[in-house]
């Protein structure tokens, strides 16, 4: 492999690439069930969003290089191991935020960027210090999740006070939690030896996993909701209640477990797995809608 290639490989990592991929595709979501049609801004919403959550990733990574090189899972990363420049990747991070703003404004919203860069500012400015000084940072950092789909919403033309973006954003906000959880969980001791605090410390297995359970119902349970607020419609709302009951009983699964290692993971890439199939039905769900019309 070139230098060249190891490098852009180097920044891409700082990019969160998959987590920034999530914001984007949330903000389309988020856009695609207040728009009357689908426009061209759908693009540039979702562009602006990747650029923003890819430079407060990287921002991230500048403000736990120091922690990364304390974890196996986070040493080998561009800053704790050497490969970027510390300076470098905060010019990175500048640019990408610069670009993600600006590419927002192009939606004609001025509340787009400005929730943008309240979630750059709530993550990085509140809860990455949190999670130093506490194992329940999650709660205020879920709050993070909730914001890509509210943007799509505003540039969608929806309106704030509407009944469906809180029931949407509530199901964010709740999948954040047992998403974060179960992977602090998976990778407990390394958080540990880096002095984090962890749930893992505080709570018996059992009691992590009836907790996780619950978190697991409440995500389900919470998605429920935009059935009631007509986010989504017959026939599409009858595979979001079996998906919905799929991942509850992946929860019942693990609740369960009675293995010392409890499989963390497993559980973690299927919470993941649902979110994922909650968007595709509710871009199907507004497809359909318009097919129909």
């Amino acid at each position: 492999m070139s230098t060249f290639i190891k490098i852009v490989s180097c920044y891409v990592q700082l990019c969160k690439v998959k987590i920034s991929l999530f914001a984007a595709i949330s903000s389309a979501v988020g856009f695609m069930l207040s728009a009357s049609e689908l426009k061209t801004r759908i693009t540039i919403l979702a562009l602006g969003t990747f650029f923003l959550a890819a430079g407060s990733s990287a921002l991230n990574h500048y403000q736990e290089r120091d922690i990364d090189a304390l974890m196996e899972r986070t040493k080998k990363r561009p800053l704790p191991s050497g490969k970027i420049q510390p300076s470098h990747a905060l010019c990175f991070s500048a640019a990408l935020l610069f670009f993600g703003t600006a590419t927002l404004l192009l939606t004609g919203s001025l509340v787009a960027p400005l929730l943008g860069l309240l979630a750059v500012l709530w993550y990085n400015g509140i809860y990455t210090p949190l999670k130093k000084r506490t194992a329940f940072a999650i709660l205020p950092g879920a709050l993070i999740g909730a914001v890509p789909p509210a943007i799509g919403w505003v540039v969608g033309g929806g309106d704030f006070r509407d009944p469906r973006l809180l029931s949407l954003c509530f199901f964010f906000f709740m999948w954040q939690v047992p998403h974060f959880w179960l992977l602090v969980l998976d990778y407990a001791e390394e958080y540990k030896k880096a002095g984090l605090p962890s749930v893992a410390s505080i709570f018996s297995r059992t009691q992590l996993r009836r907790i996780t359970f619950s978190w697991i119902l409440a995500t389900a349970v919470s998605c429920l909701f935009m059935t009631v607020n007509s986010i989504i419609r017959y026939p599409i709302n009858l595979f979001l209640l079996a998906v919905s009951f799929w991942v509850i009983g992946n929860g019942v699964t693990l609740l369960r477990e009675k293995r010392k290692d409890v499989p963390y993971s497993f559980a973690f890439r299927k919470i993941n797995v649902y979110l994922f199939l909650v968007m595709v039905l509710l871009s199907a769900d507004r497809l359909f809608m318009q097919v129909n019309h």
